[in-house]
């Protein structure tokens, strides 16, 4: 190996991201989707991510695994990862938190793992899981902060970034949480740096004063620092890059499962699942087709809600 390419591989080696490269040179991603909850079509995590996964399957150099039923059947799994996403419920029961789940990812994510939440998974309690979010992903929904009413916001401009790639404006009803618990310095109005963690808003709006004044979904509120914050931008998606090389990013969208159907919507967060392992983006962003049936296949077997 002459000098000059043993200097450039040493230099992409300390910029780039920690990569576990599988033995067939493939990044990997690992997606644990959550126990069943919620009435049908609602938090349909196993289906989302089955969804998700299919694809993903034709993004070159990228494996996907799945956990299922809120973690993995073997840790090994991790082992030789990339990045792990969590679509799950969240709060005091989050995978995240349960045995010795916390210091998997904490040892994961120290060697430059990324890690993604999506949906209740960017929720944890304070403190229970909110010191490793705001050191893994920037940022959490912390209960009585933030909020989660059911609004429909429109997102019509996006940051130069790869998990932005080829997504155009579009508006769509979710549950979607803001006033997310930031690590101080960051908020949705621009890309920001704090002591070597740089973050960047991907997903932005202004709730009304009718959405801010709720109901939420629970509690219903109105909080009274959500109605006082008129007018200022709220983010609903994010990412990080960490000091440690890892990346990260939260998605609090993914309340109803027919949304995964939007072109625009299902872009994004397929841009942010490969992006979390240090895989590129394909130009243009990941395409990906989805019918009518492939929204109804892998549903849970729900009841109605009692």
């Amino acid at each position: 190996m002459n000098a000059r390419l043993h200097t450039l591989l040493a230099l992409v080696a300390c910029t780039g991201p920690a990569l576990a490269l599988t033995p067939d040179g493939k990044r990997k991603l690992v997606i644990i989707a959550g126990q069943p909850s919620h009435p049908p079509l609602m938090h349909e995590f196993r289906a989302g991510s089955r969804l998700l996964q299919k694809a993903l399957s034709a993004v070159p150099g990228l494996e996907v695994v799945l956990g299922e039923q809120g973690w993995v059947a073997d840790e090994a799994v991790f082992k030789d990862a990339d990045g792990v996403v969590i679509y799950a419920d969240g709060g005091g029961g989050h995978p995240a938190v349960q045995g010795n789940h916390a210091a998997t990812l904490a040892a994961f994510a120290e060697r430059g793992g990324g890690l993604g939440f999506m949906h209740y998974g960017v929720e944890v309690e304070a403190n229970k899981g909110g010191a490793e979010f705001l050191h893994w992903i920037g940022g959490y929904y912390e209960n009585a902060f933030s909020c989660n009413p059911i609004w429909e916001p429109s997102f019509q401009s996006f940051p130069n970034h790869p998990i932005a790639e080829g997504v155009e404006p579009f508006q769509i009803k979710d549950e979607w949480y803001f006033n997310m618990r930031f690590v101080p310095g960051f908020s949705a109005a621009a890309p920001a740096e704090v002591k070597g963690m740089k973050f960047t808003p991907l997903l932005v709006a202004k709730p009304s004063s009718a959405v801010r004044a709720g109901p939420y979904v629970y509690p219903a509120g109105p909080y009274p620092h959500i109605v006082a914050a008129q007018d200022r931008p709220e983010a609903m998606m994010w990412c990080v890059e960490r000091p440690d090389r890892g990346r990260g990013f939260g998605f609090t969208g993914g309340h109803f499962h027919l949304n995964w159907g939007n072109s625009n919507f299902r872009r994004i967060v397929l841009n942010a699942l490969v992006w979390v392992t240090g895989a590129p983006v394909p130009k243009g962003g990941v395409a990906s087709r989805v019918e009518e049936a492939d929204l109804q296949r892998n549903l849970d077997p729900k009841g109605p809600r009692k």
